[in-house]
């Protein structure tokens, strides 16, 4: 029998993410479920499964679906129901098994999506595991799996319910003490949930949903509704029309501050008291901050702490880390690599430009919530507003992500390190090519990054330099070359 379906086209370099029910629907959630048992939970030795899902409306039937796939191979599973991607983390690290997670984050509403991880929120991507679910599920799909027989398998797992939503709050309110901040008033937070799961999350975390007392925070709800058709704008904050009616609240409510998450709540953008959007990178910044005063008042030296950050993050991150005395580590765009990088220096948390936040005490897992309870906590320990305070971590201008369509990836990429090399810029592969341009008696400091699209013909350009004119000259004249236009 041959599938009509083929997994290559939706089984991504991180997850899954497929139109329902074109392309995801229950048989092939279940051949997933079944491939994922056989080729990662089974072999590290595992027995037992943790599911969550987003308020899509495929999401249980599809998790379902996964969970007996599972279970065929006499895996427990465990079904946490609606949480956000990071609460999913949390439960893979606090019960110490692999999970998977149905979401496509900020997708539209036609698309559904898994998103897998080991025992310990550990990553599952291209390079560690998920091609070999891919190509597993693939030929149970195909009916070409002659391995895939259960005759001889003893049990059939169980499949369980449990709520940890309260437990996930607990959690993170025992790693930033929001409580009692030095400020004489309450700070007034507009919170735009997009119709995505910080609905559920933000009251259990900085509400009292989940019986924890009480904080000194006024929060304005908006589009809290669980609404999988995102009724009022995609749940995507990294585009700049998803911010606009979060910056007009802010200022309408004269808030301190205004957070943004994305469908499955495991980004979180800010927005200042003026309704100007603060850069992911200042956000970086400034944990790194908190966290070096953290553990250097615990007694850590500064010097043996490390921090990481992907190549196209602002040049001022790994400045604010020398300043407070610690390591920067330098690392690839993209969450597998963030994760086994932190794992592999010990790192005590990594940011990234996309507003994903990773930290040691998280598993290394990325939250949102827990990088806006920082956010918050330094706003209330000090009087001034949020664009003072996140000012000194933003240093630089910053072009944002630029896409490009073309013909030839490689054939464009070869044309601007010629360009740059033609120059005498430091040349680094990394992730794609970066160039940078010192300050000297030649201009002030500027830097580009152009990596290809693992998915699309697509070139991505960032652009940082001292100031704007700078940038925008270096921005238009890259785009020249990558577009075809010289």
């Amino acid at each position: 029998m041959t599938s009509r379906t083929d997994l290559s086209t939706f089984v991504k370099a991180y997850d899954v993410r497929g139109l329902v029910p074109e392309q995801l629907d229950s048989r092939v959630s279940r051949a997933l479920g079944s491939a994922f048992a056989r080729a990662v939970i089974l072999p590290e030795g595992a027995t037992s499964l943790v599911i969550g899902y987003d308020m899509r409306p495929s999401s249980p039937e599809l998790s379902r679906a996964f969970a007996e796939g599972a279970a065929q191979h006499g895996v427990d599973v465990t079904i946490i129901g609606l949480c956000s991607t990071d609460g999913l983390y949390f439960a893979a690290g606090h019960l110490d098994v692999p999970g998977a997670m149905f979401t496509a984050s900020h997708n539209p509403a036609a698309y559904n999506g898994i998103k897998l991880c080991r025992a310990g929120a550990r990553p599952v991507g291209q390079e560690s595991g998920l091609a070999e679910v891919r190509d597993l599920a693939q030929a149970i799909l195909d009916g070409d799996d002659a391995s895939d027989d259960r005759e001889g398998e003893q049990r059939t797992g169980a499949i369980v319910e449990r709520d940890l939503l309260g437990e996930y709050a607990a959690f993170l309110r025992s790693l930033v003490d929001l409580s009692s901040p030095r400020r004489s008033r309450p700070i007034k937070v507009v919170v735009d949930a997009g119709n995505g799961m910080g609905g559920l999350t933000v009251p259990a975390v900085l509400g009292d949903a989940a019986g924890l007392p009480a904080l000194p925070l006024e929060v304005v709800p908006l589009y809290f509704e669980l609404d999988g058709t995102f009724p009022n704008h995609e749940a995507n904050p990294l585009e700049p029309a998803n911010l606009v009616d979060l910056q007009r609240a802010v200022v309408e409510h004269g808030a301190d501050v205004g957070l943004a998450f994305d469908g499955d709540a495991d980004r979180c953008f800010a927005v200042d008291e003026r309704g100007e959007a603060v850069s992911p990178s200042a956000i970086t910044g400034l944990i790194v901050s908190r966290e070096t005063a953290r553990m250097t008042q615990n007694g850590a030296s500064a010097a043996d702490l490390t921090f990481v950050h992907n190549v196209i993050t602002s040049r001022a991150v790994p400045e604010v880390v020398a300043e407070v005395g610690a390591r920067a580590v330098r690392t690839r765009v993209g969450h597998s690599f963030i994760k086994a990088t932190m794992a592999e220096h010990g790192a005590v948390f990594g940011g990234e430009h996309s507003a994903h936040y990773y930290f040691k005490d998280f598993w290394y897992a990325d939250t949102g919530m827990l990088a806006a309870m920082h956010v918050l906590a330094a706003l209330g320990e000090q009087d001034g507003p949020l664009s003072a305070l996140v000012a000194r971590f933003d240093r630089y201008a910053a072009s944002g992500e630029i896409n490009s369509t073309v013909d030839d990836q490689a054939a464009r990429s070869a044309e601007v390190t010629a360009w740059a090399r033609e120059r005498g810029l430091d040349v680094d592969e990394l992730d794609g090519l970066t160039a940078t341009h010192e300050a000297d008696g030649d201009g002030p400091l500027w830097w580009i990054n152009v990596r290809p699209s693992n998915t699309e013909p697509l070139l991505r350009l960032n652009v940082e330099a001292a100031d704007r004119p700078t940038m925008e000259r270096v921005r238009d004249e890259v785009l020249t070359i990558i577009r075809g236009k010289a």
